[in-house]
């Protein structure tokens, strides 16, 4: 399936740098858009599948650091390239092309637990995908993580309008702000991973939410650059702990089985990307920057309170007979395995 997915990511892009007409680039674009949907959820329960559980944590932490590079490196190649150049999208379709010919012919070693080697064989699709939405604690985590999205999918969305209409040289000072986010990710992830590690999953989000609240305040009473910078450091704390320990958490409460459809489900809460423009679009309208910045902060408080409920909640009774059946760890609590219990 992600061979599949890599592929139609290859074939779309380079239709788009060889589109004619706008009808067949929209078409291509919303091809890739629906491959990009597909492969987040199935790139990270891959992830968890290869990768043992003690690593799972480094290197869900280095695919984010890995994306923000992409999204600081791609519009650079753009610029430099020229508005009019189609070139990029078939250089960049012939690189998905060769991951999934590589990823199709590598043997990729997966970890399981035990009691899922003794386990009868996966259940049906539907099945799988149904017994994730009835998982109360992934109803939290999905709610949790929609805020999240929120407040920082599209920081940018609602922070430029912002800075023009209220700060003096407010573009300049955005375009800074873009490149101490992007520096701060580079820099903080490898100590944030660390932190993570020690503290937990939970204790990690929890904080990382913490200091959205504090970003989002101190955005809010910055009077000049230095307040603004500071306060964006805090932010992108906050974002590079929160993100990884958001999928942790969403992997702590799936089995080997089901994980896909976990993390399939849990994407819906990427609709934060659009609930966050419009609600902030229309607070910072109606009641300036006061407003819109209370809002993002209390999303991000709701947001730790709705993770926390999530992992002190217990598993369907279905799930929750099948893996006692098979581990001894089932009736603990917090109802996490053991790597993303809080310290």
């Amino acid at each position: 399936m992600l061979t599949l997915t890599l592929l139609s990511m290859a074939v779309a892009l380079t239709c788009m740098g060889l589109a004619e007409t706008v009808l067949t680039f929209c078409i291509a674009q919303i091809v890739a858009a629906i491959a990009l949907a597909i492969y987040e959820p199935i790139s990270r329960a891959l992830m968890s599948d290869v990768c043992p559980q003690p690593l799972r944590l480094k290197y869900f932490s280095w695919r984010y650091t890995a994306t923000n590079v992409g999204w600081a490196i791609g519009p650079l190649m753009g610029i430099a390239a020229g508005a009019a150049s189609t070139i990029l999208f078939v250089i960049a379709g012939v690189v998905y092309a060769m991951f999934a010919l590589a990823l199709n012919m590598l043997h990729v070693p997966i970890h399981q637990s035990d009691d899922v080697s003794k386990a009868p064989a996966s259940p049906p699709l539907l099945e799988s995908l149904k017994a994730a939405i009835r998982d109360p604690r992934l109803a939290f985590f999905v709610s949790g993580g929609t805020l999240l999205i929120a407040v920082y999918g599209q920081w940018s969305a609602t922070l430029a309008p912002y800075l023009t209409a209220n700060v003096a040289e407010g573009m300049q000072i955005y375009a800074y702000l873009v490149s101490i986010n992007g520096a701060a990710v580079l820099i903080g992830n490898p100590f944030a991973h660390r932190f993570v590690e020690r503290a937990g999953a939970l204790n990690g989000l929890v904080i990382g939410c913490m200091l959205f609240a504090f970003g989002e305040v101190g955005f809010l009473s910055a009077a000049g650059f230095w307040g603004l910078a500071v306060s964006m450091v805090v932010f992108t704390i906050g974002e590079i702990l929160v993100v990884p320990c958001e999928y942790m958490l969403v992997d702590g409460i799936a089995n080997d089985r089901s994980r896909g459809s976990y993390f399939g489900a849990h994407s819906f809460s990427t609709i934060g990307n659009f609930i966050g423009p419009t609600l902030g679009g229309a607070m910072l309208g109606a009641f300036g920057g006061p407003g819109m910045f209370l809002l993002f902060a209390g999303f991000a408080a709701i947001s730790a309170i709705l993770f926390a409920i999530g992992t002190r909640m217990p598993p369907p009774k279905a799930a929750a007979q099948q893996s006692s059946a098979g581990s001894p760890e089932a009736a603990t609590g917090p109802y996490l395995r053991d790597a993303y219990r809080v310290a």
